[in-house]
């Protein structure tokens, strides 16, 4: 079967218009914050939305920094990480910080709100933790925690940790 030059024209002009339209798409989402979309319910507790849309585009290297820092606390690192902490905050908040970790040890976590103050991100996440109802009711409890995040020096680094236990 042979194709008319209109064919091909046409079928050439249609590819086009489909790569301009991506790149296009593409260069909108890289000029996008962090968050392209957060609903419109909120959870009635804690305000934060029920769900988000995150730009897949976006610099994540807040995330993998927060990311590194849950992972050392979850090991067993809390002492060595929060010595760093001792000048801006008081040694029994550290102390209490690592002890209620290794009392109630993450499981797993996701990233649920981003807040952009600039110059600090607030990165919102709900973790998993063993219950602690006592020994004869196991299970896991959700709960939300925030790190805040600096810029210093071109690293990103946590600067404050709030949970509750």
């Amino acid at each position: 079967m042979a194709f008319t030059r209109t064919q091909i024209g046409i079928a050439a002009s249609a590819g086009v218009l489909l790569v301009g339209v991506f790149v296009g798409y593409l260069w909108w989402l890289s000029n996008q914050g962090p968050v392209l979309a957060r609903s419109d319910d909120h959870d009635p507790l804690t305000g934060l939305p029920v769900t988000i849309k995150m730009n897949p585009l976006r610099d994540r290297s807040t995330e993998k920094a927060a990311n590194k820092f849950l992972r050392e606390i979850r090991d067993g690192h809390c002492d060595d990480v929060l010595s760093k902490w001792e000048h801006d905050y008081h040694k029994k908040y550290a102390h209490y910080i690592c002890n209620s970790e290794a009392q109630h040890p993450l499981l797993s976590w996701e990233l649920v709100d981003w807040e952009d103050a600039p110059p600090l991100i607030i990165l919102h996440y709900r973790g998993k933790r063993p219950s602690n109802a006592g020994p004869n009711q196991p299970g896991i409890d959700q709960d939300l925690f925030t790190l805040t995040i600096v810029n210093k020096g071109g690293e990103w680094t946590v600067t404050k940790y709030d949970a509750m236990y």
